[in-house]
């Protein structure tokens, strides 16, 4: 299964914009259809899992944090419902699955209107589409590393492209 900290993020995101249109209209300069979309496919998320963990109290607690409107779930609720996520993945693959394929769907969702598939969470954010990143002086910037990281040259001695 994808990361479980972007399942959170995705999470906390839906039900942060859920909460703040309760009492305001949507944004009228973002896209209708592309938010609806986002909309509709994080409340299949938000289905998908509560289905799986039922009330689950950090479940609960993510969901709490949202209404609170705080920007991120605090680093403790995100750990709790990433591991009970970790948990139902393990144990039912099928689950897993289908959890990859609504955060596929809600990438694509959220590419198709830039600034939409931005979710932040207490170790870091997931981004829908492309990002660029730049470091200087010595300093390292990156998302997420699969693999090796070299400044300069590699330790094979050829130039880092």
């Amino acid at each position: 299964m994808v990361g479980t900290e972007i399942v959170v993020g995705y999470l906390f995101g839906w039900a942060l914009r859920k909460a703040r249109r309760a009492g305001a209209r949507a944004d009228e300069h973002v896209d209708t259809a592309v938010d609806e979309a986002v909309d509709r496919l994080g409340e299949k998320l938000h289905h998908a899992v509560e289905g799986r963990l039922g009330k689950d109290p950090a479940l609960e607690r993510l969901y709490d944090e949202s209404r609170q409107g705080l920007e991120a779930p605090t680093p403790r609720t995100a750990q709790r419902v990433a591991l009970a996520l970790d948990d139902a993945a393990e144990r039912d693959p099928d689950f897993a699955a289908s959890i990859d394929a609504l955060v596929r769907q809600l990438r694509d969702a959220a590419d198709a209107a830039p600034g939409i598939g931005i979710v932040q969470a207490p170790e870091g954010m997931a981004v829908g589409g492309n990002v660029e990143i730049h470091a200087e002086g010595g300093s390292l910037a990156a998302g997420v590393i699969r693999g090796n990281v070299w400044m300069g040259t590699r330790p094979d001695g050829t130039p880092k492209p």
